[in-house]
């Protein structure tokens, strides 16, 4: 179930002193189109996601969080939910793949959880699931999941805010719930607006899902760009996208990793790889019979998140 635009506006007040309104700024860069920057990776644990899980623990009731919270995470949740579980005062168990970076399992255990790493086929199971046996608590789920799309959403608020003249959004998808809260703010705070859900090359299960007209389950490719690309598209994640009228373009890895180089040289922003992938696209951005439609201007690329280890983007900065 999509939230609505009262429970975005309700999220909004609720997270209010817990995630802050990120700014919007110019890319100086010379593209033949007006290309904004909404930097999530301003936020107090790095990433977008502390929106999502402040809303969606402040709406509970107090006695569901009796055993703590659960949470299944590449890294990015999974430091919302243990942030906003040390905030709560409760325990937070983190189900993290075997492949996730070190960077963001380290930065889940500063917030005081536990972490547990399992296989990839048991991750992904525990998301289908929403839990994973004997391991207790209120599971949070990353993105399907009304209140913490509820909580994504006021991001489109803020960018309509912000740029009334917004044209293009173009975001990140992982799960889809950033990018589907978005677009249901977005249709009625600024309906001029179409939202394009970024992915990498070899990792793209939303524009397989959109080419075969119904979910599809695609093998993945690992890169550094590891926040996006999971195996497959939930049905109802596809559901809501195609209602939302979501649009797709996805991004090579050497594009992803140019844009994370051209974030840090020309507008001083650290962004992990899947943050930077709006911005490859919007940069390759590209028309005529060859391929799809030019985007239209201003472009609001959201920059997800900058948990990115120093020795990766030491190593991208250098090549």
């Amino acid at each position: 179930m999509l939230p609505t635009l009262d429970e975005i506006h309700a999220a909004r007040t609720a997270i209010a002193g817990i995630a802050i309104r990120t700014p919007l700024v110019r890319l100086n860069v010379r593209t033949g189109q007006e290309i904004y920057l909404k930097l999530e990776n301003l936020q107090p644990i790095g990433s977008f996601k502390i929106r999502g899980a402040a809303a969606l623990l402040t709406s509970v009731d107090p006695a569901a969080l009796s055993d703590g919270v659960v949470t299944a995470s590449a890294g990015n949740m999974g430091q919302g939910a243990a942030w906003m579980a040390a905030r709560l005062g409760i325990g937070c168990t983190v189900l993290v793949p075997s492949t996730a970076p070190d960077a963001k399992v380290t930065a889940i255990e500063a917030h005081g959880a536990t972490v547990r790493r399992i296989s990839p086929e048991q991750w992904w199971q525990a998301f289908q699931d929403r839990r994973l046996d004997g391991v207790p608590g209120l599971f949070v789920h990353a993105f399907d999941d009304p209140m913490v799309m509820a909580g994504n959403g006021t991001i489109g608020l803020e960018i309509a805010e912000d740029l009334p003249d917004v044209a293009t959004v173009l975001v990140p998808w992982g799960g889809g719930g950033l990018t589907c809260g978005i677009a249901t703010a977005l249709r009625e705070a600024a309906p001029r607006a179409r939202v394009y859900a970024t992915e990498v090359a070899g990792a793209a299960p939303f524009a397989a899902s959109l080419a075969a007209g119904a979910p599809a389950t695609v093998a993945s490719t690992p890169s550094f760009v590891d926040g996006i690309g999971g195996p497959a598209v939930f049905p109802g994640m596809f559901a809501h996208a195609t209602q939302l009228g979501v649009g797709s373009r996805v991004a090579t890895v050497d594009d992803v990793a140019a844009a994370v180089r051209l974030l840090v040289e020309r507008a001083k922003v650290v962004a992990e790889g899947a943050g930077a992938t709006p911005v490859a696209c919007a940069l390759a951005d590209h028309g005529g019979p060859a391929g799809p439609a030019r985007f239209e201007g201003p472009i609001a690329c959201v920059v997800s998140g900058g948990m990115i280890g120093l020795s990766t983007l030491v190593k991208l900065l250098s090549d």
